[in-house]
């Protein structure tokens, strides 16, 4: 486990940069992860950032399908809000667990 400040916050985060302490996030943190990661966010990604977080603390299982089908986004606008890896960077950005569903 690593600590690091990000924004100003104190942060356990694991070897692959996730955290650990989901309670340590905040907007702040977000859009410094968000800018390391290359991406500016805007009012739609904290709506699927904030979806991701209340899924997660009920214990809701993480996927791509789940966020499709929100009603928040569509799944090629979810990519479009994080290229790449959508749910390995939403999560890292959210400051949750990387979901059982990324490799």
């Amino acid at each position: 486990m690593e600590q690091r400040i990000i924004a100003g916050v104190q942060v356990n985060l694991n070897e692959e940069g996730y955290f650990t302490q989901p309670e340590q996030w905040t907007k702040e943190v977000a859009v410094e992860i968000a800018m390391q990661e290359r991406i500016q966010l805007t009012d739609k990604h904290f709506a699927v950032l904030e979806l991701l977080r209340e899924r997660y603390f009920k214990g809701d299982t993480l996927t791509i399908r789940m966020v499709g089908n929100s009603g928040i986004i569509d799944i090629k606008g979810f990519y479009g809000l994080f290229p790449g890896a959508p749910m390995k960077k939403a999560a890292k950005i959210a400051g949750i667990p990387k979901p059982a569903s990324c490799f």
